[in-house]
């Protein structure tokens, strides 16, 4: 058993921006995952692991920030687990021959002893709690190896698809088993790079990276996976560039829109229609966008990770434990998706990816009326749902404003909307009345005001806009931030998902 430490000593110092650095990172987190999904709520915790240090005295487990919940004793005994694990000789096969003895002891080192804090952390967090962690990579900072932890929403974790997880690459980096895995990666990655510096984390405390640049790695790491389950080099692969480049360009103006499989040749869950006598190199864009004219609902151009070898279509039932066969969907300009076994794992929209998101939550849409509006009847929640429902339906996309001053907005836009007389939306008259482009508006008793609306508003400052989204969802946000009334914009895109857009610092109404 560790020595039970008095909790006081759980807040000792080890480097004197220990603080400003979790913070940093924290507000990094929050950027970076909020930006995937706003209910994952990340929040950042360090750990140091005392340094076994011969004929010294035994310094305390330290956390930072010191009420952050977690029993320091529990870390007591992670240095003696990971000199256990390091006798198993399970990582670095692919490295043995490159790298010198004392990089291998180092790596093997810091991987045992991540894997011993994330022991200690699954220990704690129990299966039904609300909290899930992860541990970063450890680095020596003075007498402590310094680990960073993020923490996310357990039940927002688990709502996306993935792979099976706890998989690696031979040289032992882990797979990425879904787009928020690999996001978590890359995340601990920064932080590791930012704490390796002769000053620890003064980058990031001056200045972190990009969101859009974290996430286009995150997106790198995800298509590693299907590279690797190929037996191709991810680095000489490269497929998330290369589906980038091949959705960007088009073929007699016309853009790519088809199915890509991914999987080694002779699959046994694929029937080649006919095969190339000289496969085609994916890296030769504009050949594979031209080959991609000839798919079709049901027939996919055939790749094994470096080579289109054939035109071909899926057959039998496939054993989604082999995850050796993955589709990359072309679905218009400049926009693709991962999956497997139908399941989407990322969409990626001009470069940047994105999670899979449901069409409509019917749960968080009724929070989010009873929170901005006070509903709380039955009726007139269903109602609203109804229209919402059925304008998610409309091919082309539509937006809906729900706001309390829907006559006083109408009469105030009458300049740039076509003004109607009141009336109660029906699912046929939502067909109708979304079927042209501009906004609808309504009241929370689902009358309608006016069509065709062309909103006003200020720019947001609060990062909210989105530069990869359209000119109907940064409008949306720009209207209900500058609303003096309380108010709600629906926004539907062409694929059919839905974005709910609220005042974010809306106090609920009870």
């Amino acid at each position: 058993m560790a020595p039970q430490l008095p909790a006081s000593l759980a807040a000792s110092t080890i480097w004197p921006n220990q603080a400003r650095f979790r913070q940093a990172v924290h507000l990094l987190a929050q950027d970076l995952f909020d930006t995937l999904d706003d209910e994952l709520d990340p929040s950042v915790i360090l750990i140091g692991i005392p340094v076994e240090q011969e004929n010294l005295p035994v310094l305390p487990v330290c956390l930072e920030p010191a009420d952050c919940g977690l029993d320091f004793a529990s870390f007591g005994t992670v240095i003696a687990r990971s000199n256990s694990l390091q006798q198993i000789d399970i990582w670095l096969n692919g490295d043995q021959e490159i790298l010198s003895e004392n990089v291998l002891r180092r790596k093997r080192h810091g991987r045992s002893l991540r894997m011993a804090v994330q022991e200690a952390l699954d220990a704690l967090d129990t299966p039904t709690g609300k909290r899930q962690s992860f541990a970063g990579w450890p680095v020596e900072i003075g007498s402590y190896y310094v680990v960073t932890v993020l923490q996310v929403n357990r039940r927002a974790l688990r709502t996306y698809p993935a792979l099976q997880p706890n998989r690696y690459y031979l040289n032992g980096r882990p797979l990425a088993s879904s787009l928020l895995v690999s996001a978590i990666l890359r995340f601990s990655e920064e932080c590791g790079k930012a704490l390796s510096e002769p000053e620890p984390g003064a980058s990031m405390m001056e200045r972190p990276r990009e969101n859009d640049e974290l996430l286009r790695a995150a997106g790198r790491i995800l298509m590693d996976t299907p590279a690797q389950a190929l037996n191709v080099n991810p680095n000489a692969a490269r497929l998330f560039d290369t589906c980038n480049t091949i959705s960007s360009l088009r073929y007699e103006g016309a853009e790519g829109v088809g199915k890509l499989l991914l999987a080694q040749r002779r699959h046994p869950n694929l029937e080649e229609v006919f095969a190339l006598t000289c496969p085609t190199p994916l890296t030769d864009y504009r050949a594979v966008r031209k080959l991609l004219e000839m798919t079709t609902s049901d027939i996919s151009l055939l790749a094994d990770g470096e080579n289109v070898y054939a035109l071909g279509r899926l057959v039998g039932t496939y054993d989604i434990h082999r995850e050796d066969l993955f589709v990359v969907n072309f679905i218009n300009h400049y926009a693709w998706e991962l999956q497997h076994d139908g399941k989407v794992l990322m969409r990626a929209s001009y470069g940047l990816p994105s999670l899979p998101r449901v069409r409509l939550n019917r749960t968080r849409f009724r929070k989010d009326l009873k929170r901005v509006f006070g509903l709380f009847d039955h009726v007139k929640v269903e109602r609203l749902w109804e229209v919402v429902v059925e304008a998610s339906r409309q091919k082309h996309g539509t937006l809906l404003v729900v706001t309390t001053e829907a006559l006083a907005e109408a009469d105030r836009l009458k300049l740039q909307c076509t003004l109607i007389e009141p009336v109660p939306l029906t699912p046929l008259i939502t067909r109708l009345v979304t079927a042209i482009d501009g906004a609808v508006l309504i009241d929370p008793d689902a009358y309608c005001y006016s069509i065709g609306v062309i909103l006003d508003g200020k720019a947001t400052t609060r990062g909210r806009g989105s530069s990869t989204r359209g000119a109907r969802y940064n409008s949306a946000i720009r209207y209900v931030e500058s609303s003096p009334y309380p108010c709600m914009a629906i926004v539907v895109s062409e694929d059919g998902l839905v974005d709910v857009i609220t005042k974010e610092e809306q106090d609920p109404i009870l």
